[in-house]
């Protein structure tokens, strides 16, 4: 699945990822309201709002980008009726011809890791038949738990050929109460990501593993740093644009080939609409704000590579 994912991030000249990360407040009202009439205000007629959404962007944009990235929490705040505004919003993707990065942060061991992969990467076994559950991509996996909670993922991505982003490094302010710990001299987040590359070299594409990592736009010098232990690993960076990396900033993620990232962008293209920058397209034309924003973010980054 990299070598797919690097043939779309080639083909866009786009090495970016939209996050479709949706809160209600994000939905322009027309769109809230059709769903309130046909479900009412219930956790159905989020759902539907939700997922009218995210179709209006994916149509508007999916020609520019090789993947997005669902983030199932916003989904499961609205409960089984969420879960299904996520499954479908992941086919349609998939019908679209996207990689599916599916944000889901899982982490736990043994039997449960392994039934958390088989549930969003692989096939469950339901008498003489098997279903795939959620079927994305690629998982997000938390590794504070050692092997024991990664390497079921794995043994799903080999057997599917599918991939993971595992934590490394994260974009959120309070990240290094833990991730920048010294241990025997040495910051935690830099063990970890030797982890991931040791990890990653059981399951190597075409120049790349598909065990990625996941390293925070809004640490630049540490990606650097992250960028050499990793040199096979391709990494997900979070933390562009609303979060506030810039494309100067996400430079030494990539290596000399320009591949190795894929940056991603959620409400700042999502919800782009509401920027002062995108306003003069208004709420009824939210999903055209968001295609510029895409446009915009392709530019910014590539004009950063070329000129580094």
């Amino acid at each position: 699945m990299i070598n797919k994912l690097i043939e779309k991030i080639q083909k866009t000249n786009a090495p970016i990822v939209v996050g479709l990360d949706p809160m209600l407040n994000y939905v322009p009202e027309h769109i809230q309201k059709k769903a309130y009439a046909e479900y009412g205000e219930t956790l159905e007629g989020a759902a539907e709002a939700i997922w009218q959404f995210n179709k209006g962007i994916v149509d508007a944009t999916y020609d520019l980008i090789p993947a997005v990235k669902p983030q199932i929490a916003m989904y499961e705040q609205f409960g089984i009726p969420g879960l299904m505004a996520f499954k479908k919003t992941v086919d349609y993707c998939k019908e679209k011809g996207l990689v599916i990065i599916g944000d889901v942060k899982r982490g736990d061991i043994g039997s449960t890791s392994a039934a958390y992969a088989v549930g969003h990467l692989g096939k469950v076994q339901v008498g003489s038949n098997s279903y795939a559950g959620f079927d994305e991509d690629f998982a997000t996996v938390n590794p504070y738990l050692g092997s024991d909670g990664v390497k079921p993922f794995i043994e799903v991505c080999k057997k599917e050929n599918k991939g993971l982003f595992i934590l490394v490094k994260t974009s959120n302010p309070s990240s290094g109460e833990f991730q920048d710990r010294i241990i025997d001299g040495r910051p935690l987040y830099e063990w970890v990501g030797e982890k991931v590359a040791e990890w990653g070299e059981e399951h190597m594409g075409n120049g790349y593993s598909y065990i990625g990592a996941v390293v925070g736009a809004t640490y630049p010098e540490m990606g650097k740093v992250l960028r050499k232990i990793m040199p096979k690993t391709f990494i997900l960076v979070p933390g562009y644009g609303a979060q506030g990396g810039k494309g100067a900033d996400l430079v030494h993620f990539f290596n000399e080939d320009g591949l190795g990232a894929i940056v991603n962008s959620s409400r700042g293209i999502i919800a782009a609409y509401k920027q002062a920058q995108y306003a003069s397209f208004g709420e009824e034309n939210y999903a055209d704000a968001s295609r510029q924003a895409v446009i915009d973010m392709v530019a910014d980054i590539s004009g950063a590579l070329n000129n580094r």
